[in-house]
């Protein structure tokens, strides 16, 4: 009689525990928040009139070339930036409804660099709508921050990590 070798098989997929509603409600907001930044990039592109005007307004004295020169680099960097915006939202919606612990530390550094460029763009000359975009952005990372680190969020991380580190230990030969 035939016995076959036992094998391991085929590997597992990690058990999937759902996310609470905190963690789900985080990530509704990632994904408003990249939307948001679909808005100001467009804002920072229609807005360039105003830009200019708040420009001459500090800077009476540029020229023509000068005017221009200061509102390309200003405007460059708001495009540039708020396009990786989007996709660091969406990236971090997908790890953290996926219940990615790194992820949750991760959304936090961002959400400290994006208070940090809120902070210095108060300080630039900068159309009144880009500023408003950018706070309403902010506000939805400190919500969506919030609910990551909330008591019933943090269970579902730790959960989805003993979960993971089991199963790796399992598929090791």
């Amino acid at each position: 009689m035939y016995t076959p070798y036992p094998t391991s098989g085929p590997a597992q997929e990690p058990e999937q525990i759902q996310p609470p509603r905190s963690v789900l409600s985080a990530v509704k907001l990632m994904y408003a928040g990249a939307a948001l930044e679909v808005l100001a990039v467009i804002i920072a592109v229609v807005t360039i009139g105003s830009l200019k005007s708040a420009i001459l307004a500090r800077h009476p004295a540029y020229t023509a070339a000068s005017l221009h020169t200061a509102e390309v680099a200003r405007t460059v960097p708001l495009v540039i930036g708020g396009l990786i915006a989007i996709g660091l939202w969406l990236w971090m919606a997908w790890a953290n409804g996926k219940g990615r612990s790194w992820a949750r530390v991760v959304s936090a550094v961002f959400f400290g660099i994006n208070t940090l460029d809120l902070l210095i763009s108060l300080l630039m000359v900068h159309a009144v709508a880009a500023l408003i975009i950018g706070v309403v952005i902010w506000l939805v990372g400190l919500g969506a921050i919030a609910l990551l680190f909330g008591k019933e969020s943090g269970s579902f991380y730790k959960q989805q990590s003993a979960t993971r580190a089991r199963q790796s230990h399992e598929v090791r030969p």
